[in-house]
C-alpha cells in the first residue's frame, strides 16, 4: 500500500493505476454522487465532484489520462448507520483544458474509487464550452391572413451548446400555449395558431436562450383581416314609369376591417318588372306612320325571300344554299348575332353588369346547315348559346340578282335536342336521306360508378383503379397490427352530385375510399387526376368533401397552411395525405381569363348500317384518364376504333367557344354533306362539363364500295385560341386498322398491392432513412432539407405535427412515383444532403429477402 501511494505521488502522472489490491474484506465502493455533464461558461472553471462509500482513495481520469493528485481536493467523513468510510473528491476544469483537447469525441472525466475488494468506475461526465451565436438561422416573417385562416409562424434560433430554449412574445408579452388551445409552439420552434382571430394581430418576436445568453430575433408583423360581405338583397322597389325596379345590398356583414377586400359584385340591381310587356303610348300621329311603313316594308322583303327561296329550290336536289359557290368551296360567312338575354352567371367577372341587347360579330367559320336543316339548327343545343337568334345572310346569288338587302332568316330556340339516330325527315325531296349528317353534342351515363376493392392489413398496399389516374396508398403501419380491412375505391359517373359554386369548375372524378369507419394510425395517399393547367395566379384549386348526400364542404385550399390534411398538386394529379375515409373531389375557381383547362382530343371510327356511309365520332374531353376511360368503354359498344392518338388541347376560360372541322376529304372517293364539316361547340358547354365527354359526329359517304382508304384532318381550335390538327390516315376494313394504344400505363393487372411488393422503397432502406432525418440536427440535415430536396417546399407545419416527418414524406414520394420508381432521383437528393454516398439502387441490404430485391429490379429499382 505505500508503494500505491508513492508511484502515484510522484512527477509523472502518465503511469497507470493499480486496478484492484490485493483482497480483503469489505464491498466494493459504491458511488453516492457521480460527476455531472458540465458547461464552461466564458472564462469560469468548472468543478467535477465524487462521492463514494466505502472508499480508500478516489482519483479522476480526463481524456484517459489520471489527473495529478495535487488538482485533487479531497474531503473524509464517515457513515453514521454503517460506520464506513466515506470520501468525497473535486477537481477543477479550465477552458484552457478543454480547447487544448483535439479528440474524436467532447472532453470527459470519470473518477475510479477503491476499497478493499476492488475499484469502481463512475460515469464518464462531459466537458463543453457554451456559447450561442448571435443570429437567428431563420427569423418569423410578417404575414396578412384571413379571419379563422392558419397562421405559421417559422423560427430557427442561432446554434448553440447547449441548445436554446424557445419562447414566443406577443407585443413583449410571453405566450403560453397551455392558456390557449388554438395556439401551438411545439413544432420545432414554430408558432401555429390554427384559427386567426382579430385578437391575434400584433408583433411577435422568437425569444432564444441558454445558460450563456439571449437573443431576440426580429419582429414579425400579423395582421389579420376581415373581407366584406353583402348583406343579403332587399325587397324590390315599386314598379317605376320606366317598368324597372331595384333593389340594394351593403357591405356590413361584416364590413371589411384591417385592409380587408371591400365586397365584390353589385350594391344595386334592377330589372323590368313586366316581364318585357311594358308598353308606354305613342305620343303622335307621325309615330303611327313610321311603324305603318316599316311594317309595310318587313312585309315585302319576306314575299321576296319567299320567291328567292322557291327559286333556288327548284334548281338543286340539295336546296338554294348550294348555288352559292362560296360555300361549296368551304368559305364562311360573316354572321351578326343580336339577342336579348339576361346576363350568364358563368362568365369569369361576374361583377360586371351584363348588356341586356348585346350585339356580337363572328368572323371565325361558323357553319350552317342547308335551309332544309335550319330546323334542326335552331332545335339543337349545338347552336344555342343565346336564346333568340336572328342569323342575317347574304349570298352571291341574291347579289346577282339585285337583292342587296340581306334576308333574315328567324330561328326559335327549343328546349330540346334531336336524339342520336334520328331518323326525321325534312322534305320529300330528302326522303332517301337515312339519317341526319350533323349530329349534336352528347353526354354519356353508362355506368353509375367504377368499383375496386383490396384486403389491407398491418403491412400496408396500394390499391389501384385501373386506367382512371386513381389509386391509394395505405402506408406500413397505418392499419394495427392483428386487423385487416377491405378497403375500396369508387369513381362516380354520370352527373356528379357535386354543383360547382359561382365560377367554380370540376377539375377531376369524384372519388370515394372506405369504408369510412376505418381508422388509421397515419396518414394515407389519395391520388385524384385533374384536368388544370397548373398556375396559382390563373387558378384557385379547392378539395371538398361530401358531408352527406348532395352536400359537400370545403376541406382546403391546394395553397393554404393547415394540419389537418396536406395536398401536392402536380401536373397532371393531385396527391392528398388524408385521416379520413369519405367522398372527395377537387374544383377550380378561375383568377383569370388566362386559365386553361386540358382537354384530350381523340376521334374514333366506325362504319355505319349504310355500307357506303362512315363514321366520324370527335370528343373534347377533361384531359384525366378516368373521362377518356368512359370515352373508350362507350366507343367498344359501338364497335368504334380509335383513328389517331390523342392530343392535348389548351382551352382557355376566355368564353370563347370550340370549332371542330373536317378538312381535306378526297374529292373523288369520299363525300361529305354541304355546311355539315364544321361544328361548334358554345364555351359553357366545355368549360363546364364536369367529367361529361362531349363529342361531335360526323358521316361520311363512300363513291363506290372498292374505296377502303380513308384519308382526312381534323381540326380542333378554340376561336382565339389553341388548335390541334388529328391526321386521319386508315383503312374501314376493320382487320387491317393499325391498333392504337389507348393508355400510356396499363396498371389493370395489379389493381391491388399488398404488403413489401406495393412498395418502390424496400423497408429496411426506408426505416434507416426515417431514423437518420427525423432526428433534428443543428446544420439542418433533417427532414426539413428531405422535404426540400423532394420539391416540398410548403406547408411543412403538417409534417412537424406527424411523429415521423420522414416516413410521411416518404408516402408521399411513393404515391408520386407509382409508375415510374425513379429511386434514382430519391437518391441523388440524399446525396445532395449529404446523408449517403451511393444510390439506393445499389445498396445492399442483408435483411432484405432475395426475392423482394428480384421483385424490385423488376419494378424499375
Amino acid at each position: 500500500m505505500i508503494f500505491f501511494f508513492l508511484l502515484f505521488s510522484g512527477n509523472d502522472n502518465s503511469e497507470a493505476l493499480p486496478e484492484s489490491i490485493p483482497s480483503a474484506p469489505g464491498t466494493l465502493p459504491h458511488f453516492m454522487e457521480e460527476p455531472d455533464d458540465a458547461y464552461i461558461i466564458k472564462s469560469n472553471p468548472i468543478v467535477l465532484r465524487c462521492k463514494a462509500m466505502p472508499a480508500m482513495q478516489i482519483f479522476f481520469k480526463c481524456n484517459g489520462e489520471w489527473v495529478h493528485q495535487n488538482e485533487h481536493v479531497s474531503e473524509e467523513s464517515m457513515d453514521e448507520t454503517t460506520g464506513l468510510k466515506v470520501r468525497e473528491v473535486f477537481i477543477n476544469v479550465t477552458r484552457q483544458q478543454v480547447e487544448d483537447f483535439h479528440g474524436p469525441e467532447d472532453y470527459w472525466c470519470q473518477c475510479v474509487a477503491w476499497s478493499h475488494l476492488g475499484t469502481s468506475k463512475s460515469r464518464k461526465a462531459s466537458v463543453r464550452i457554451a456559447y450561442l451565436r448571435k443570429n437567428f438561422e431563420q427569423d418569423p416573417q410578417g404575414k396578412e391572413v384571413p379571419i379563422e385562416g392558419m397562421i405559421v409562424l417559422h423560427c430557427r434560433p442561432p446554434e448553440g451548446v447547449p441548445a436554446a430554449e424557445v419562447e414566443w412574445l406577443k407585443n413583449e408579452e410571453p405566450i403560453d400555449s397551455n392558456l390557449d388551445e388554438n395556439i401551438d409552439t411545439r413544432a420545432d420552434h414554430n408558432l401555429i395558431i390554427r384559427q386567426a382571430r382579430l385578437s391575434d394581430s400584433g408583433n411577435y418576436t422568437c425569444m432564444a436562450a441558454n445558460i450563456v445568453a439571449k437573443r431576440r430575433s426580429m419582429s414579425a408583423t400579423v395582421v389579420v383581416y376581415v373581407d366584406g360581405s353583402w348583406e343579403v338583397w332587399s325587397e324590390w322597389s315599386v314598379c317605376s314609369p320606366e317598368c324597372e325596379h331595384l333593389r340594394i345590398r351593403e357591405c356590413t356583414a361584416p364590413s371589411p376591417r384591417n385592409g380587408g377586400k371591400f365586397c365584390e359584385g353589385l350594391s344595386q340591381e334592377s330589372e323590368n318588372c313586366t316581364e318585357g310587356l311594358c308598353i308606354q303610348d305613342i305620343e303622335n300621329a307621325s309615330d303611327i306612320a313610321l311603324y305603318s311603313g316599316l311594317g309595310a316594308a318587313v312585309i315585302a322583303v319576306a314575299v321576296l325571300v319567299v320567291g328567292v327561296t322557291l327559286y333556288r329550290r327548284s334548281q338543286s336536289e340539295y336546296g338554294v344554299d348550294v348555288i352559292d359557290s362560296s360555300a361549296l368551296t368551304g368559305g364562311f360567312q360573316t354572321f351578326n348575332f343580336k339577342t336579348v338575354r339576361q346576363g350568364n352567371s358563368l362568365l369569369l367577372n361576374s361583377s360586371m353588369q351584363p348588356d341586356l341587347t348585346v350585339s356580337r360579330t363572328y368572323s371565325g367559320p361558323i357553319c350552317l346547315q342547308d335551309p332544309m336543316d335550319k330546323e334542326l339548327m335552331t332545335e339543337s343545343s349545338l347552336f344555342n348559346p343565346l336564346s333568340d337568334i336572328k342569323v342575317k345572310v347574304q349570298s352571291s346569288f341574291m347579289v346577282s340578282l339585285g337583292v342587296t338587302d340581306r334576308a333574315e332568316y328567324h330561328g326559335k330556340a327549343h328546349s330540346g335536342t334531336f336524339p342520336h339516330g334520328n331518323n326525321r325527315s325534312f322534305s320529300t325531296i330528302h326522303a332517301r336521306n337515312k339519317t341526319t349528317y350533323i349530329q349534336n353534342l352528347s353526354s354519356f351515363s353508362t355506368r353509375s360508378e367504377l368499383r375496386t376493392t383490396g384486403i389491407f392489413g398491418h403491412l400496408g398496399g396500394r390499391l389501384v383503379m385501373p386506367n382512371t389516374g386513381v389509386s391509394l396508398l395505405i402506408p406500413h403501419g397505418a392499419i394495427p397490427e392483428e386487423s385487416s380491412w377491405e378497403i375500396y375505391l369508387t369513381i362516380g359517373q354520370g352527373e356528379s352530385s357535386l354543383q360547382p359554386e359561382g365560377t367554380e369548375v370540376l377539375l377531376g372524378p369524384e372519388v370515394t375510399c372506405g369504408p369510412p369507419d376505418v381508422t388509421v394510425t397515419t396518414p394515407f395517399a389519395l391520388t385524384i387526376p385533374h384536368c388544370a393547367e397548373v398556375n396559382s395566379e390563373h387558378w384557385t384549386i379547392h378539395l371538398k368533401k361530401r358531408i352527406q348526400q348532395g352536400k359537400w364542404e370545403e376541406v382546403m385550399s391546394v395553397e393554404e397552411e393547415t394540419t389537418s390534411c396536406y395536398c401536392l398538386l402536380d401536373p397532371y394529379a393531385c396527391h392528398i395525405l388524408l385521416n379520413s375515409f369519405g367522398t372527395y373531389a377537387l374544383v377550380g375557381e378561375p383568377v383569370s381569363d388566362c386559365a386553361v383547362k386540358q382537354l384530350k382530343v381523340a376521334v374514333f371510327g366506325c362504319l355505319s348500317c349504310n355500307s357506303l356511309d362512315y363514321n366520324l365520332r370527335v370528343y373534347c374531353v377533361d384531359n384525366t384518364p378516368c373521362a377518356f376511360q368512359e370515352v373508350v368503354s362507350d366507343e367498344r359498344h359501338q364497335g368504334g376504333q380509335l383513328l389517331e392518338e390523342p392530343k392535348l388541347l389548351h382551352f382557355k376560360g376566355n368564353t370563347f367557344s370550340l370549332q371542330i372541322s373536317v378538312l381535306d376529304i378526297p374529292p373523288f372517293l369520299w363525300r361529305i354533306k354541304p355546311f355539315t364539316a364544321c361544328q361548334e361547340i358554345p364555351f359553357t358547354r366545355v368549360w363546364c362539363s364536369n367529367q361529361q365527354p362531349l363529342h361531335c359526329a360526323f358521316s361520311l359517304e363512300r363513291y363506290t364500295p372498292t374505296t377502303t382508304q380513308l384519308s382526312c384532318k381534323i381540326c380542333v381550335r378554340q376561336v382565339k385560341g389553341h388548335e390541334q390538327i388529328l391526321q386521319i390516315q386508315t383503312s374501314i376494313i376493320e382487320n387491317e386498322r393499325e391498333t392504337i394504344t389507348f393508355f400510356a400505363h396499363d396498371d389493370s393487372n395489379f389493381p391491388a398491392q399488398t404488403g413489401p411488393k406495393a412498395f418502390k422503397i424496400p423497408y429496411s432502406i426506408r426505416q434507416r432513412i426515417c431514423a437518420t432525418f427525423d432526428t433534428p440536427n443543428a446544420k439542418g440535415k433533417d427532414w426539413q432539407m428531405l422535404a426540400q430536396k423532394n420539391s416540398i417546399n410548403r406547408n411543412l407545419s403538417y409534417f412537424a405535427t406527424q411523429s415521423s416527418p420522414s416516413a410521411v414524406i416518404l408516402d408521399l414520394w411513393e404515391a408520386r412515383h407509382q409508375h415510374d420508381g425513379d429511386l434514382d432521383s430519391l437518391a441523388c437528393a440524399l446525396e445532395e444532403i449529404g446523408r449517403t454516398h451511393s444510390k439506393i439502387s445499389n445498396i445492399t441490404e442483408t435483411q432484405i429477402e432475395e426475392s423482394d430485391f428480384n421483385y424490385s429490379r423488376q419494378n424499375g429499382l
